[in-house]
């Protein structure tokens, strides 16, 4: 019987979904990233995950560092405040 993997107790962020529900236009919206896929939601509401998505990708390049080797509470603290 092969062994099983232990499963890794090192957490990692590996991108971030972005989902709006509050469309009710008919468009469907859809943007992709290097880390980010976001989908739907208004016209404002996609704009401002947009927005997000841009400034956390910036904040992650002039750290100097990927996505994969940064810490997950690192990405938290990122990521609030992209969104402010």
């Amino acid at each position: 019987m092969a062994k099983k993997k232990k499963p890794s107790k090192e957490r990692r962020v590996v991108g971030f979904l972005g989902i709006g529900l509050d469309s009710k236009d008919g468009e469907k919206r859809l943007t992709r990233s290097e880390h980010f896929l976001l989908i739907g939601g208004s016209a404002q509401t996609h704009e401002r995950m947009q927005d997000a998505a841009i400034k956390f990708s910036e904040a992650l390049k002039a750290r100097g560092k990927t996505l994969l080797e940064t810490e997950v509470e690192e990405v938290i603290d990122l990521f609030h405040e992209a969104q402010e």
